[in-house]
């Protein structure tokens, strides 16, 4: 393969406290965190709007904030929903707490909360490098219509969910095992719906403790009539609410890929938009629910559900987490199932807890590199134990703890392992997170 080689300056155009890279779940609450502990805080995101997966992806319901009539994730991702609900932008279903919204109010509470905070923001901004002294990272390199900028900080969080970040610097990854990755799914919003309906009001509002609230006679239906109507492979089906009559999300979709790997992730992006088309056309015509649907809104981003994570100073694993077992070091909780979908075929194998997990800040660094946390899908995990922590309210917990202990790195001068845990704790527990 011919090569090129290329040599240029780069402008450091801020100096930081605290880099987040990554605007989703975790990467905002890990800013918002930083900032409240009076951090210095510069926040990048690759899209032009925040919210992740719950907004480019349109991942719905936010999930689990609420477990045995307890609350799990509290605080500054508690606080936004109460405002998104206050927008009439959220939608808190009882007692789950699974949280279904509006993608558009999402956006800009989202983007409202973090300005108020005084974050600075660098979006439409791809992460492509970081610079490096030693194991230490000096400045992220990002690519945007500017050209090639560098930002420079004390502590850098990594909450791109594929460890992006922490990927260049060189932090060791989990091994894969030769097992394969769980699917991509893109999801869709059809309007025209019968939402009134039995079959689809029981559908889109996920309110039950242990069960799988995926329309059921509507999956058996499908997969009796696979062949007969060609149907794609496909998951579920799940519905969720917009909040708007006649609109429900939908995730069904799935296709093996690599996220992590472009041409993988193009071609399987390209089949999921075919799949999408050919789904709302097998609803339309074999369900009077949906006999007048239209797709009205696909998400730009596929969603992912495993790539890479980091191997961190402690790896959760999943008997620990299905025991409820707490670590000294507890600084979140998660209370999703253990949740894997099958790359091949439309299986899903779900694991109930008995009681919320714990998560520990172990699991969001490693001591070879003193100056990165990580927060999000890309934690120190198994993989059964990463297959519960993956979803958005978990990344929201993570990403609180890992920016207040950003901002108490920073502010000490002090490496990631040797954080004041007690102080972490309090300062979390003071924000209201459920620890």
């Amino acid at each position: 393969m011919r090569t090129i080689k290329q040599t240029k300056e780069i402008a450091v155009v801020g100096s930081y406290d605290v880099v987040v890279c990554g605007g989703g779940p975790a990467g905002v609450f890990a800013a918002l965190a930083a900032a409240e502990v009076g951090a210095k805080v510069a926040l990048v995101e690759q899209y032009g709007f925040l919210g992740g997966m719950a907004t480019a992806g349109l991942v719905m319901p936010l999930s689990v904030f609420t477990y045995n009539n307890e609350q799990v994730i509290g605080g500054l991702p508690w606080r936004f929903i109460k405002r998104l609900e206050a927008m009439g932008g959220a939608h808190i279903e009882t007692p789950l707490g699974n949280v279904a919204f509006d993608p558009e109010l999402y956006k800009l509470c989202m983007q409202q909360m973090v300005l108020e905070a005084g974050i600075e923001l660098y979006m439409h901004s791809y992460l492509s490098g970081v610079e490096m002294n030693g194991t230490r990272v000096e400045a992220v390199i990002i690519e945007n219509k500017n050209g090639s900028e560098a930002l420079e900080a004390k502590i850098f969080v990594d909450c791109t969910g594929d460890a992006d970040l922490a990927y260049m610097a060189g932090v060791e990854m989990q091994p894969q095992n030769g097992e394969p990755l769980q699917p991509l799914s893109t999801y869709f919003i059809l309007g025209g719906v019968d939402t009134a309906s039995p079959l689809v009001n029981e559908a889109m509002h996920h309110n039950k403790q242990g069960v799988n609230c995926h329309c059921l006679p509507m999956r058996e239906y499908l997969l009796e009539n696979a062949a007969k109507l060609n149907i794609p492979e496909f998951g579920g089906p799940w519905f969720c609410t917009t909040l708007h009559e006649g609109c429900v999300a939908v995730n069904m979709t799935r296709t093996a890929g690599n996220a992590c790997d472009n041409r993988d992730f193009t071609a399987a992006e390209c089949r999921l938009r075919e799949d999408v088309f050919r789904m709302a056309q097998i609803l339309r015509e074999n369900f009077k629910e949906f006999e007048k649907c239209y797709v009205a809104a696909v998400a730009p981003h596929a969603g992912i559900r495993e790539t890479r994570r980091i191997k961190g100073a402690h790896t959760m694993t999943a008997e620990e987490y299905v025991s409820g077992y707490r670590y000294e070091d507890s600084i979140s909780r998660g209370a999703h199932p253990i949740d894997i979908h099958a790359t091949k075929g439309n299986n899903q194998n779900v694991t109930f807890l008995e009681q919320a997990a714990y998560v520990p800040y172990r699991a969001l660094f490693t001591p070879s590199h003193p100056n990165i946390l990580v927060a999000g899908r890309a934690l120190s995990a198994d993989r059964k134990a990463f297959a519960s922590m993956r979803v958005q309210a978990s990344c929201m917990g993570t990403g609180q703890a890992a920016g207040v202990a950003a901002a108490l790195c920073a502010k000490e001068n002090s490496s990631t392992d040797s954080v004041n845990i007690n102080r972490l704790i309090e300062i979390l527990r003071n924000l209201g997170a459920a620890i």
